[in-house]
């Protein structure tokens, strides 16, 4: 039995995961009405939310400062790469965007769905009365503290703080240059295993969030969800096909 449960692979353990959370949302809507699995449940989906969120800033941190300096110690070289990474990111940025505001405002997936969430109204009103400047994108994109920046996952100031890192590291002459180079690439690769790492968990989160979901709004959710992931993935095809290929 412990053999077979093995062989079982990630994505099926996610699907079966997710069965368990329709089921166990049904009957914390429908037959126990007197209790609420939500209190239980919800640490789980954020804990994997949260651990999601841990892996962007020191993989995207190594892995672009090892690929720019990493080149070598052509400043023009390591400047055309450094631009060029992030034009990419702010064009491909803009597309990708582009392209899920164009889907999502199309399909609506999420008209006639309250998911009763607490929201401060000083904040929303202070946020719909900033309007965004080119002045203000501009200065947003520097991060005053790398650490604030990787705290707070604001992936568009780490990409600015690396390039410059990996900018200001190709100019190093003494060995501590490939000595930071050794660290950020065991870096670079501990985080690709540390994303399987947490994955193995994502069938407890997931479930936890689709039983959270179902139990609070009831089964007629899954509808919106499941024209939520339609749109999603061809919003992504739409994005491959336009943007990177």
């Amino acid at each position: 039995m412990i053999g077979f449960l093995r062989r079982i692979s990630l994505t099926w353990w996610i699907i079966i995961s997710m069965v368990v959370g329709v089921l166990l949302g049904w009957l914390d809507y429908s037959v126990w009405t007197e209790t609420s699995l939500a209190g239980y449940l919800q640490p789980l989906s954020s804990i994997f939310l949260r651990m999601i969120k841990s892996i962007v800033a020191p993989l995207v941190f190594a892995s672009l400062v090892v690929g720019i300096a990493g080149h070598g110690d052509d400043l023009k070289r390591v400047g055309r790469l450094a631009f060029r990474s992030l034009l990419y990111f702010e064009v491909v940025t803009t597309i990708a965007l582009a392209i899920g505001l164009i889907a999502v405002n199309y399909t609506r997936p999420g008209v006639g769905i309250d998911l009763n969430v607490q929201v401060d109204s000083t904040q929303v009103q202070q946020f719909t009365s900033n309007t965004p400047t080119l002045a203000s994108v501009l200065e947003h994109t520097v991060p005053a503290s790398f650490f604030e920046a990787a705290a707070k996952n604001e992936v568009l100031q780490i990409v600015f703080f690396a390039i410059l890192f990996a900018i200001g590291l190709a100019q190093v002459k003494s060995p501590h240059k490939h000595t930071v180079l050794s660290f950020l690439e065991g870096v670079s690769e501990v985080m690709f295993k540390f994303t399987g790492v947490v994955m193995l968990f994502a069938p407890f989160g997931i479930g936890a969030a689709v039983a959270v979901t179902v139990g609070r709004n009831g089964l007629g959710v899954l509808g919106n969800l499941a024209q939520l992931v339609g749109t999603l993935y061809c919003a992504v095809v739409v994005f491959v096909l336009v943007a990177l290929v």
